[in-house]
C-alpha cells in the first residue's frame, strides 16, 4: 500500500484522524507490569464474561524491553464488529474508541498511556500479538533488534505516529518467522495464559 493509500486508509479508520506526537522511548519501567494489572481489573470489571482472557502485550510487556510508556492490552471477544456488546461499557469505565477498523478496534485513556485492542477470539492477530510477545521475552538478540531500531526511529520526524509503527514492519516480520520457528519445535499451546504487538 502507497503512502497515499496509506493515510487514506487511516483517515477512515482513526477516530479524530492522524497525530503527530514525539516518540519517546524509555527504559524498561517494572512499574509496568503492575499497571497493566490495574488495566487488567478495570476492563475485567467492565466487560466481565465478554473479554475472553486479557494480556499485557506490545514492549511494555517484555522485562528489560525500553519501549514507549504505553501500556498496551489485548482483549479476545467472540465478535468484534458487535460493539453493543463492550463499547458503551468501556467508555462507561473511562476509556475512549480511536480505531475502527475491520477486525479491530482500540481504545485508550485520555491520558494516552494505555491502549486496548480488540480483536476476535481464535484469530491469527491474537496469535501472532502473543507470539511475538512470548519470542522476545525469551530470545535476547532479537530484543536487542528490536530496541535498536525503536530507538534509532525515535530520532526520526514523522508525519504522524502510524508512520513509527510502519517503520517497524520489516523487522518485525523477520522476528516473527523466527518465533513461529521457535513455536513450531516447541509445539502448540493452550493459547493466551494471560498478564501478548501492538505497541511500543
Amino acid at each position: 500500500m502507497g503512502t497515499g493509500d496509506r493515510n487514506r486508509y487511516l483517515d477512515q479508520v482513526l477516530i479524530g484522524g492522524r497525530e503527530r506526537r514525539a516518540i519517546v522511548i524509555v527504559e524498561y519501567d517494572p512499574a509496568w507490569p503492575p499497571r497493566f494489572d490495574e488495566e487488567r481489573q478495570r476492563i475485567s470489571a467492565a466487560l466481565g464474561g465478554t473479554a475472553r482472557v486479557i494480556e499485557h502485550i506490545g514492549s511494555t510487556s517484555v522485562p528489560g524491553l525500553a519501549a514507549k510508556p504505553v501500556i498496551d492490552i489485548l482483549v479476545p471477544v467472540d465478535d468484534v464488529e458487535d460493539e453493543a456488546a463492550y463499547l458503551p461499557a468501556l467508555e462507561d469505565a473511562g476509556y475512549l474508541l480511536r480505531v475502527r477498523e475491520p477486525g479491530h478496534r482500540m481504545f485508550r485513556t485520555p491520558e494516552l498511556d494505555v491502549h486496548v485492542h480488540l480483536w476476535r477470539a481464535g484469530s491469527e492477530d491474537v496469535d501472532r500479538h502473543v507470539l511475538f510477545r512470548d519470542w522476545l521475552r525469551v530470545d535476547e538478540r532479537d530484543r536487542g533488534e528490536y530496541e535498536r531500531l525503536k530507538r534509532l526511529l525515535a530520532q526520526r520526524d514523522f508525519d504522524h505516529t502510524n508512520e513509527y509503527a510502519d517503520a517497524k514492519g520489516d523487522l518485525i516480520g523477520e522476528i516473527m518467522a523466527r518465533a513461529r520457528e521457535w513455536e513450531s519445535e516447541r509445539g502448540p499451546t493452550a493459547g493466551p495464559q494471560g498478564g501478548g504487538f501492538a505497541g511500543s
